[in-house]
Parts: C-alpha cells; structure tokens; sequence
C-alpha cells in the first residue's frame, strides 16, 4: 500500500463546497519528541536538494486551478529546505509515480516525498525519515446518534459499515467484535446507508471520511464519533520520506527538518491548510 487510493475521491469532496493507541482528544498529528534534541547536520557539501515527487496524490501532490504544482508535500519540502538553510539549492519535481525510482538511481533527485510505502522491501533501497502523518482509522454516526468511548463497549451489537477485504475490515472485526459488522463493495452504498439510517456506523480511514464529511453530499448529517486509532500493525507506518541508502546524512538532516517543523507548530499550519476536517 502507498497512501495514494483515496486521492481521486478526497480531490472530489475538497473541491466541493461548504500495538493499538487510541488519541485522548482530537489534534493535529504531531509524531516528534519535543524534548528531543539534535544537532544540526551540516549539508554544505550538497550541491543541492531536489524533491521527487507526484501530481496525483490529492490533497498531497495536484496541480491547483492554475496549474501550479501544490500540495501538503510540496509545503512540506520547502520548510525542510527552509530549516537547513538550503532554498536557494532546493528544487521539487514532479514525475509519473513508475519513475521515481529510476530517477533516483540515475541521481535525478535527493528524496521523494510521494507516499511511498515503509516496506521491508523498499527499506533494502532507502532511509526512511520519521513518519510525518499517519492516516487512523475512524468511526462516523449520525449527528443524532454519536457513540463515545469506549468504542469496544458502545458499538455492541450496532451495525457498522466497512468497506470489505480492506485493512478496516479486519481492524473492526478484531477491535470491536461485537458489532455487526456489515461489508460493502462501494464506498457510495456504505455513505448512503448511514445516511438513511440502514447503517448505525461506518469504519474506515479517517482521511477518506473526513472529506466526505466536509463535502455537499454529506449532507452535513454525521460526524466522528470516538477518536482515532493508530494500528499500525494493520495500517503501515505512515507517510515519510525516502532517500538512497548511501545518503545517511540526508536522512539525518531530514529528520532534524521535521522535528523542528513539528515542535514549531508550522506543520500543524499546513495540516489545517490541507484537510477542512481534522481527522485526529
């Protein structure tokens, strides 16, 4: 998995008008040690910084009404370049998703920052950085008919939606099995039986929900209820950024990058920015 299944339906809804842990109250996401602290890494030697990148990863990586490439990974990169004092020599391109890695082996860029997935696999090719989002998986109701905490208790016996053979399915029947599960192939079908009533609750990922929840054809009838959950044993490792292996240095200043952005609430800024819904 990539991150990159739910950019076509998000894209639809923005555009629109109008071991397991549970988040104690909803928030931005915010994955760094503030106590932390570390050196700055000195990066006088790299002749320059170039982002590899997509425009099909909505709200991400997209080319906005005027064409210009935008997104949170484009914000994002630029306050990485930003904190290592490196914008004159920081460059973001976008290319088709199949040739990012070729052209980080032909040394067409430093990183990419495109959702590629934390696999063991890819892990023999790149560094990770820290994970700079996680996408949890949510619970939503009807407005009149919200469920607190704990979930495990207040969804006995409900039927809750989930979309079938998905990471959520299985996260559902293994969190909470005594709700009645009902599966649906269609994510349209799964909004319009909550909508009706047919449905007590949907389960999925935050993010999908939380667009479809800020969209017209919500009808501003439901909401989150409970609060996220972070699996992810089930869900990945989150989104992070990926350079060559031979790069440690890199990697070291990436993460130096992003701990600060993180403490300094700027990545917070472009969070709310991005998503009309906090989906923590």
């Amino acid at each position: 998995m990539n991150f990159r299944s739910f950019h076509i339906v998000a894209a639809l809804f923005f555009l629109l008008p109008a071991h397991l842990a549970i988040a104690q109250q909803p928030a931005p996401p915010g994955f760094s040690e503030p106590k932390q602290r570390q050196a700055k890494p000195d990066l006088s030697a790299l002749p320059r910084l170039r982002f590899l990148t997509t425009v099909d990863f909505f709200p991400f990586s997209y080319l906005d009404a005027d064409n210009r490439l935008s997104g949170v990974h484009i914000d994002l990169a630029r306050q990485i370049c930003d904190e290592l004092d490196m914008m004159e020599r920081c460059q973001v391109q976008a290319l088709p998703w199949d040739e990012l890695d070729t052209a980080i082996e032909s040394k067409q860029g430093e990183a990419i920052i495109a959702g590629l997935a934390i696999t063991a696999e890819n892990r023999e090719r790149y560094l990770f950085s820290r994970p700079y989002m996680r996408f949890p998986a949510r619970l939503v109701t009807r407005r009149q008919a919200t469920l607190s905490e704990p979930l495990h208790d207040s969804t006995a016996g409900k039927r809750i939606g989930v979309i079938g053979a998905s990471a959520h399915e299985v996260l559902l029947r293994d969190l909470f099995p005594n709700a009645q599960s009902v599966v649906y192939g269609r994510r349209d079908w799964l909004y319009e039986d909550l909508k009706s009533g047919r449905l007590d609750g949907i389960f999925g990922d935050g993010v999908k929900l939380s667009f479809w929840l800020a969209g017209q054809a919500s009808d501003d009838c439901c909401a989150f209820s409970g609060g996220p959950y972070l699996a992810p044993e089930y869900l990945g490792q989150g989104l992070a950024i990926a350079v060559p292996n031979d790069m440690p240095q890199l990697a070291e200043a990436i993460d130096f990058a992003l701990q600060s952005i993180d403490v300094s609430g700027r990545f917070t800024d472009i969070y709310l920015r991005y998503f009309p819904v906090d989906f923590y």
